[in-house]
């Protein structure tokens, strides 16, 4: 568990945090899941590596191939992912201040321009989904919002120019 989690504000960069995944306990158990449903699959086509063995040559054996490939990547997703658990940092929301915005943080702000209000929350890469309303704390908003507080006016850089945003609320 993380104790004292410090993210950088825009421009900052810490080498140590590159290695890291950080994840929420969702986020953790989600992919633990997912591993679980790969190592299945890879048992199912692993008997479906051996069943194409039994019917001879395997050069031409147009099942055999396809497994063997499809087995090759999902060994690969399962590595991928044991790398990311093996370098988890669990956020614990309750050692992490909650006047600011940092990962796990919920906050509500309306670009100044247009006067849309949108809320995020601010997660790990791993848990990142837009659409779901979880940006990724290393998203070009993720780092113009890290370490202000509501009420604040930040101005961050993105690929479509500079915008204004205040911040309205946060929560945990």
């Amino acid at each position: 568990m993380i104790s004292d989690l410090t993210l950088y504000r825009e421009g900052d960069y810490n080498k140590e945090m590159a290695n890291q995944t950080f994840l929420t306990r969702e986020g953790y158990e989600k992919l633990r899941k997912d591993i679980d449903a790969l190592k299945e699959q890879k048992r199912e086509l692993s008997k479906m590596i051996g069943e194409a063995r039994e019917q001879g040559d395997l050069r031409e054996n147009a099942g055999y191939q396809y497994a063997k490939e499809k087995q090759a990547e999902v060994m690969r997703r399962i590595a991928d992912i044991e790398s990311k658990l093996g370098n988890a940092q669990l956020i614990d929301d309750t050692k992490i201040a909650k006047d600011e915005v940092r990962i796990g943080a919920t906050v509500t702000f309306v670009e100044s321009a247009s006067g849309a209000e949108m809320t995020y929350t601010f997660v790990g890469q791993e848990e990142s989904d837009p659409s779901a309303g979880k940006l990724s704390v290393h998203s070009p908003l993720g780092e113009g919002f890290l370490g202000h507080k509501s009420g604040e006016t930040v101005t961050i850089n993105l690929p479509a120019g500079k915008k204004q945003f205040k911040i309205t609320k946060i929560e945990r």
